[in-house]
């Protein structure tokens, strides 16, 4: 089974809740298990936040995120035109620092990558990026691994 779809948007704040709930419905539509739901639309969520606030900096521009369900795997895929940029290379924080000492900020794609079992990036040939968040096993009558419950 193979079935994708896919919301195109203006990248504004003002539309996370659209995005959120695109995510929300159609994971639902495809089947995605009740347990997995709320972490996939956080996992976009944080990514959708990222574009607009940094690859953005609030100016105009669209994303374009597709949810693809093949077989037992769920790809979603976030694409922008903001600058080249590849979260994925950025290290993870230092949790053991106290939030007083910390930088703001910096958990969004470490969140992601917890949800997710795999994050990649690849920029578009026509410019660019795609963010690819990849969950195994997570649709209804599929088993959850212990580790995918207690995330």
């Amino acid at each position: 089974m193979s079935t994708n779809s896919t919301l195109h948007i203006t990248a504004t704040l003002d539309n996370l809740a659209t995005i959120r709930r695109f995510v929300t419905d159609t994971a639902a539509d495809l089947g995605v298990n009740q347990t997995m739901i709320s972490r996939l639309e956080l996992a976009v969520d944080e990514v959708a936040t990222n574009i607009i606030c940094h690859g953005y900096r609030e100016q105009s521009g669209t994303i374009e995120i597709e949810l693809s369900r093949q077989g037992e795997t769920l790809a979603i895929y976030v694409r922008d035109q903001a600058p080249s940029f590849d979260p994925t290379a950025v290290s993870p924080p230092d949790l053991t620092q106290s939030l007083h000492t910390r930088e703001p900020g910096g958990l969004g794609i470490y969140i992601t990558k917890q949800v997710m079992d795999t994050v990649t990036h690849r920029l578009l040939p026509q410019g660019g990026n795609e963010l690819i968040l990849v969950k195994q096993r997570i649709f209804s009558g599929t088993s959850l691994r212990d580790e995918d419950v207690a995330t």
